[in-house]
């Protein structure tokens, strides 16, 4: 199941930028011009910075996705300094 959001911010390529970089100690990562990609086990993360938002893609492999979710917004809220409020999408 895959999950998307979309996070209003003006501070998406430096908040994409840090996460990146906090977990390629952890996971294999991408970066191109256009989008970050994380890849974890058992899930893909895509980060996709825009003027005004970040977009959040999560492809993953298993039927649980909240947890990941969870995850992935908190490592965002740490890496941005702030809290974001997101609904998630499911597809």
């Amino acid at each position: 199941m895959n999950s998307t959001t979309q996070i209003t911010t003006d501070e998406a390529k430096r908040i994409s930028k840090r996460l990146l970089n906090h977990w390629k100690h952890k996971f294999e990562v991408a970066e191109t011009e256009a989008y970050s990609k994380i890849f974890m086990p058992t899930a893909t993360v895509t980060l996709t910075s825009r003027e005004q938002s970040l977009d959040v893609m999560i492809e993953n492999q298993q039927d649980n996705v909240e947890h990941l979710e969870q995850v992935v917004i908190d490592h965002l809220n740490r890496m941005a300094q702030q809290e974001f409020i997101v609904e998630w999408q499911h597809h």
